[in-house]
């Protein structure tokens, strides 16, 4: 079973996108930005304080799951400008100084809204939230053929 995650500070979620998906103990995070969420306007900045706020958004879905940064297993990294690399990295190792950090993937793409960086990630967090519970369902998973 499946369940929507929503960033705490989103009055509503677009239909067609989710903050997070968390099925089967695993948390699968859509790619963050530098956005501020209760308006989903972009905050500009440096490499590093967009960098921080994409993690702070990165860690409110973690939280808003049940999860902390210390489940994060996988981070795909998306930055405009890989010229932006040591400031990138110096932030991301500030928000994962974990003793085992996730495996991580840095590409460079065009992002959207001139934002500099973007971050995705998987998390592993068997203990997150119960899903609400709709009544029975259909769970083609244990059904015998």
């Amino acid at each position: 079973m499946k369940t929507r995650i929503r960033h705490p500070q989103t009055k509503q979620s677009l239909p067609h996108i989710s903050g997070g998906v968390l099925c089967d103990g695993w948390l699968f995070v859509s790619g963050q930005g530098p956005l501020d969420m209760s308006t989903k306007a972009v905050v500009p900045g440096t490499i590093e304080e967009e960098t921080r706020l994409t993690l702070q958004n990165l860690d409110a879905i973690l939280g808003a799951a049940g999860c902390s940064r210390e489940d994060v297993v996988k981070c795909t990294c998306y930055l405009s400008d890989l010229g932006d690399f040591a400031g990138f990295d110096a932030a991301y190792r500030e928000f994962f100084s974990c003793e085992v950090p996730p495996a991580r993937t840095t590409l460079q793409a065009p992002l959207l809204k001139g934002i500099k960086v973007e971050i995705d990630a998987i998390a592993h967090c068997p203990g997150g939230v119960e899903p609400e519970s709709d009544g029975p369902r259909d769970d083609r998973r244990n059904r015998i053929a």
